[in-house]
């Protein structure tokens, strides 16, 4: 792996896990605000502990060095989460703006993922 993929895959890793594990812990701590906003996109309240639990497993899986499935599955769960949160925003009718920090979690990952050093994928990949 050269150098500039090297710097691109911490960067796009770090500004990821840095909004993954933010977002998990504000979605772990019982706030009203956080959960009127998941009711009023259709959700149980619930769903906050869950969600929040696996975006903070999930930042753990992809710095930790090894554990390759795991850090497949991390990224599948981000792109999943910010891709689903996207289209829920989209189904209320909230402007495009307010997607605009889920779209640049869905960038990230997807860079993420693409610059992993082959010391970070699954071997034969």
């Amino acid at each position: 792996m050269n150098k500039r993929n090297k710097i691109i895959y911490w960067i796009a890793t770090v500004w990821l896990s840095l909004g993954m594990l933010s977002t998990g812990i504000v979605q772990l701590i019982p706030m009203e605000e956080e959960l009127r906003e998941i009711v009023r996109l259709g959700y149980p309240g619930y769903i906050l502990t869950i969600i929040g639990t696996w975006k903070v497993l999930g930042t753990v899986a992809v710095l930790l060095p090894g554990f390759s499935r795991l850090k497949e599955w991390a990224y599948a769960g981000f792109f999943f989460v910010a891709s689903g949160a996207i289209c829920s925003h989209i189904a209320v009718g909230d402007p495009v703006t307010k997607s605009l920090p889920l779209v640049l979690l869905v960038v990230l990952t997807v860079v993420s993922w693409y610059f992993r050093p082959a010391g970070r994928r699954l071997a034969g990949s």
